[in-house]
């Protein structure tokens, strides 16, 4: 009998083991694709639109410099992705006020910072967001502690977080949501320990990680409201006593509107320049339709653990990521089934609030709000708290079955991370997505005709005047030959006529336009990336 128990604690011991060092190199991997080839993936056009702002620049005063019918070479565009001369952060703050409101200026000041220390290349750029995504892992640790008082679970969703594709790819993009993350997750803990603790250091804590989220990113709000219900229901429903329910109630009242007092000068920001967030957000009102919807949220929930596409219209990119989508459901089903009451609230809350305030809109007035993966970040690390809770329960049966299908989710994620890390460009690039390859035909032409220099690629603002953030985006891949005249309506024919087969990028209907009247065709050279050779009409 003895011996059959000392076995058994052997065979527990030895299993500990083996997991424990498993999270632990899962953690280690995440935290080296962070920073593997940063400079790899194209530089997506917000991207070079975080170094513009952040440099003190302006889109309106770039545009108005550079489309004037006149010829630069394609390097001179980064100098409006480094800091503009007699510059100062007010510039970084004014430019965001201005031409994108909607945006808060905290991650880009912090860029600004990194840029005037460490200089303005894809690498330094990106290093920026690689480390302050390191953050969230301590904190999701916390997360999961608080909530599940499990070291195996705390350690589990941890990991998940550090191996996820989706964190680890905004984790490499010069933009604010590694950020975002950070103070969902921090918010969340602070908030919890308050409720638990009852101490005012840890509200006025909670207050400032408010603030601090409002000023990192608008759909920060998705996780306040998601909270606001959750201290709601709490007060109504969980409260020891209907004295400490209103404490708590009080107390969450005052973290809310400290936070938003300190929040206020960009609230005003927004009430002033509200047509102008409303112009640049346009695009998410199209209506795409239920089932393309309902494909992004597949994708959108089954990319934190597992990112390989095989064409968006292709079974096999749903049916790969079908055994993660039953293991999110069962997760969600587990925690309403076994947790305590206030925790599988404040978990589901997490997910379904931030996702339904998106998704709603969408079914009920048309848009795809709910489709743009990064919208969710405020969902994510709820389904990742799911999920660790579901796999540390099963693993804990020792049945070897959940073993594998835990190492089968870390295998997933670490390929689909291998895959994307030598990849030069990804979904997540959106409208820049075809650049690498628009840059790599631009550069092969230029090296056909290095001898004669006879490179040249012609853009305008185009239809929606976002070409000068494509052409900055390109800037950094093409070659140092290739020139761009960028025109303003109509190409200067005199200068034009000196090019046997220009290319051209983007073109706007007015850009169009003008050729057909100087009877020059279009011939098609990348259609999907609307890239064209201009040819002389027969």
């Amino acid at each position: 009998m003895e011996s059959t128990i000392r076995q058994d604690k052997s065979v527990d011991r030895t299993n500990s083991r083996w997991l424990l060092g498993l999270l632990a190199i899962a953690i280690l991997l995440g935290i080296g694709f962070r920073g593997f080839e940063l400079d790899r993936k194209l530089y997506w056009h917000d991207e070079a639109y975080t170094s513009l702002r952040a440099a003190g620049f302006t889109r309106q005063e770039i545009d108005d410099e550079l489309f004037q019918n006149r010829i630069v070479p394609a390097p001179e565009l980064q100098k409006y992705q480094r800091i503009k001369p007699g510059s100062t952060a007010a510039d970084t703050i004014n430019s965001l006020a201005l031409e994108d409101p909607q945006h808060p200026p905290l991650y880009f000041l912090m860029a600004r910072l990194w840029m005037q220390e460490f200089g303005s290349s894809l690498t330094a750029s990106r290093t920026l967001p690689a480390l302050l995504s390191l953050l969230s892992l301590p904190l999701m640790y916390a997360l999961a502690q608080e909530l599940f008082a499990s070291r195996l679970t705390s350690l589990l969703a941890t990991a998940l977080l550090a191996l996820s594709p989706f964190d680890i790819l905004f984790a490499q993009t010069a933009r604010q949501y590694s950020l975002l993350t950070v103070t969902v997750i921090g918010s969340s803990l602070l908030l919890l320990r308050a409720v638990r603790l009852q101490r005012w250091k840890n509200w006025v804590l909670y207050g400032l990680s408010i603030a601090l989220g409002l000023y990192t990113h608008p759909f920060f709000i998705l996780t306040l409201i998601a909270q606001g219900i959750f201290i709601l229901c709490y007060c109504l429903f969980f409260a020891k006593t209907k004295w400490r329910g209103h404490v708590i109630n009080s107390h969450f009242f005052l973290s809310v509107i400290g936070g938003l007092i300190i929040y206020s000068p960009w609230i005003y920001v927004l009430g002033t320049n509200l047509q102008r967030a409303s112009d640049t957000t346009d695009w998410t009102r199209v209506a795409p339709g239920l089932l393309y919807l309902v494909k992004l949220w597949i994708l959108s929930f089954t990319a934190l653990f597992f990112d390989l596409d095989f064409g968006f219209y292709s079974i096999w990119t749903f049916l790969a990521r079908l055994p993660f989508l039953i293991i999110i459901v069962a997760g969600i089903y587990q925690i309403f089934h076994r947790t305590t009451s206030s925790h599988r609230l404040f978990i589901l809350l997490s997910i379904f609030v931030p996702f339904l305030m998106l998704a709603l809109p969408d079914l009920i007035i048309g848009g795809k709000r709910s489709a743009v993966s990064r919208y969710l970040i405020s969902c994510f690390p709820g389904v990742q708290l799911v999920v660790a809770y579901f796999l540390a329960n099963s693993v804990k049966n020792r049945q070897r079955f959940w073993e594998f299908i835990l190492a089968g989710v870390f295998t997933a994620s670490i390929v689909s991370c291998v895959v994307s890390a030598f990849a030069d460009t990804w979904w997540s690039k959106d409208v820049s997505y075809f650049n690498a390859e628009v840059a790599q035909k631009i550069n092969q032409e230029a090296i056909a005709n290095r001898s004669i220099k006879d490179t040249i690629v012609i853009s305008d603002r185009g239809n929606d005047f976002t070409n000068m953030g494509d052409l900055l985006s390109m800037s950094y891949s093409l070659d140092k030959d290739v020139r761009l005249m960028l025109v303003s309506q109509s190409p200067d024919l005199e200068m034009l006529n000196k090019y046997s087969a220009p290319l051209v990028f983007r073109p706007s209907e007015k850009l169009r336009s003008a050729f057909k009247r100087n009877q020059l065709r279009l011939e098609p050279v990348l259609a999907n990336a609307r890239l064209f050779r201009v040819r002389r009409s027969a």
